[in-house]
């Protein structure tokens, strides 16, 4: 089956012929149309974790002047094969240049970052020069390389230079970058409106009193928490009670005011249709079985137009808190990215080596929780977090990355080379620490 057979409301499952790889669902996720993004300008103190909504180019150099690259004395090279005298003529400090051309024979103190005086081009360290009185005595001058010590005009940002992209995500050395070049706002895409709901009268929130037969909401708080760290302007909706005309109308409104919808349980076989007869008749969405462990269950489509005339997408994801985040990672933060307008995110994976043995199943891709470490000898070695249960949220908090064996493995040995996907890069929010 090639690509372009694949059609987002072709695999309707339970009931198809065969699961999704990962792959092929990844795809058809990422083959939903992005419509207009909608994009503002933001002073620069908000902008740290939004994504650029315009190139940016260097309106002037940086370094904007020859400057000094540390603190010491200013003089002309040429001089230092024929000399070990100087006399000093004046100082030269960031924000109080020198402004005279300096003859030969003199030389200037000069400090970091600060201009270089007209008639000089090298900087020889304060730790090199002897001072006496307005003389200035090299021992070592010989020692010191011509053109030393100085820092190029436009040698960090060229004027007229691209220095940030279109779609990259700033971070605090990005935002370091505008302000260096003097940006008080620049544009930056909108925030995705994102809907999230749980749903199940089984469940419960937080601070609520808990029965027998009932559980807490984990995933709702964990969604909302991955969104957040993807600088999503995030909608908490709460709890959908099995009710097929409260969930219909909660989707419905929903869709009206947001770009995404998501919710957690209720699209698995056995379990209660009411997600999906809502679903039906408000869009089209297509209930798929992915091959891949924990996740199986997921379904994806839209919910109509919403009220900016864009097509509000739908995702319903496993019931299992740790499914939940392992599909959001894998599957849906790529979409959200590209609904955000970033363009630059690579999806990084690493191999390691395993330390233990693990099984799995021909034919579908098992995410485990590992901890992979670096040996002294700079290799990756992973393991896993012990019990490997999707309900097992403890396995998700022990561990920095998810291990992946692929589909054409049913077995990792001690030693074998296994592929792994770090936290830090696929899981929104996590910290580094």
């Amino acid at each position: 089956m090639s690509e372009s057979d694949l059609s987002c409301f072709d695999f309707v499952t339970p009931g198809g012929n065969r699961h999704l790889k990962l792959e092929e669902g990844a795809r058809l996720i990422q083959s939903m149309g992005l419509g207009q993004l909608q994009a503002t300008q933001l002073p620069l103190h908000q902008v740290m974790g939004r994504v650029l909504a315009e190139d940016v180019i260097a309106p002037f150099n940086v370094p904007r002047q020859v400057n000094a690259a540390m603190d010491g004395f200013a003089l002309k090279g040429d001089e230092l094969a024929t000399s070990r005298d100087w006399k000093i003529v004046g100082q030269s400090f960031a924000g109080h240049a020198f402004t005279q051309p300096v003859e030969a024979g003199c030389a200037v103190q000069i400090t970091t970052g600060a201009p270089m005086p007209s008639g000089t081009d090298t900087v020889v360290m304060k730790e090199l020069c002897r001072v006496e009185s307005d003389q200035l005595h090299i021992d070592q001058a010989l020692a010191v390389r011509p053109g030393s010590n100085v820092r190029q005009a436009g040698e960090d940002m060229a004027e007229g230079s691209l220095i940030l992209s279109r779609g990259q995500r700033l971070g605090p050395v990005e935002v370091g970058m505008l302000a260096s070049l003097g940006f008080a706002q620049v544009k930056i895409y909108v925030p995705l409106k994102v809907a999230v709901f749980s749903t199940g009268d089984e469940v419960r929130a937080p601070g609520d009193a808990l029965a027998d037969s009932s559980l807490y909401d984990t995933n709702r708080f964990t969604l909302m928490s991955v969104l957040k760290g993807l600088e999503c302007d995030v909608s908490d909706l709460g709890i959908l009670p099995d009710d097929e005309q409260v969930i219909e109308e909660a989707l419905r409104s929903a869709a009206q005011q947001h770009r995404l919808v998501l919710t957690s349980g209720g699209v698995s076989v056995g379990e209660a249709d009411f997600v999906k007869q809502a679903l039906n008749r408000l869009g089209q969405t297509s209930f798929w079985q992915l091959a891949i462990r924990p996740g199986r269950p997921i379904a994806f489509g839209d919910l109509g137009l919403n009220q900016e005339g864009e097509t509000c997408l739908f995702a319903g994801l496993p019931g299992n808190p740790v499914a939940v985040m392992v599909t959001f990672c894998v599957l849906l933060q790529p979409l959200i990215r590209k609904l955000q307008g970033e363009t630059e995110w690579v999806g990084l994976t690493w191999m390691a080596r395993s330390t233990e043995t693990m099984k799995s199943r021909t034919g579908r891709s098992d995410f485990h929780r590992g901890i992979f470490t670096i040996t002294e000898n700079g290799e990756l070695e992973v393991r896993t977090t012990g019990h490997q249960g999707s309900g097992i949220l403890t396995s998700m908090h022990e561990a920095n990355c998810l291990i992946r064996i692929e589909e054409d493995r049913d077995r990792i040995e001690v030693g074998d080379r296994v592929r792994i996907y770090p936290f830090s890069r696929w899981l929104p929010g996590y910290p580094l620490v």
